[in-house]
């Protein structure tokens, strides 16, 4: 049930990252929840790692909306280092 969770989440705040943050972003609805599920499972992950989840929690809202913004900026250096290094 959690990865369900994890996957209904992440696909809303993949949308959410996308609304917020501005310019070239992964496109489709597909990449759109990819997004959105990643930023869930780091924010999971990370949160565990540094004990602010116990084991078998998953990341809050508020903390996958994060982890999604946050590979979307990285999305967003990646691209923009490529495309100047042309």
């Amino acid at each position: 049930m959690d990865l369900i969770w994890t996957i209904l989440v992440g696909f809303i705040v993949g949308f959410l990252a996308k609304f917020v943050i501005h310019g070239p972003s992964p496109s489709g609805f597909f990449m759109t929840a990819v997004l959105g599920i990643a930023g869930s499972l780091v924010a999971t992950f990370a949160g565990r790692a540094l004990n602010l989840y116990p084991p078998g929690q998953v990341a809050s809202f508020l903390g996958s909306f994060v982890g999604a913004i946050v590979l979307l900026l990285i999305y967003h250096l990646i691209v923009k280092n490529r495309g100047s290094s042309s």
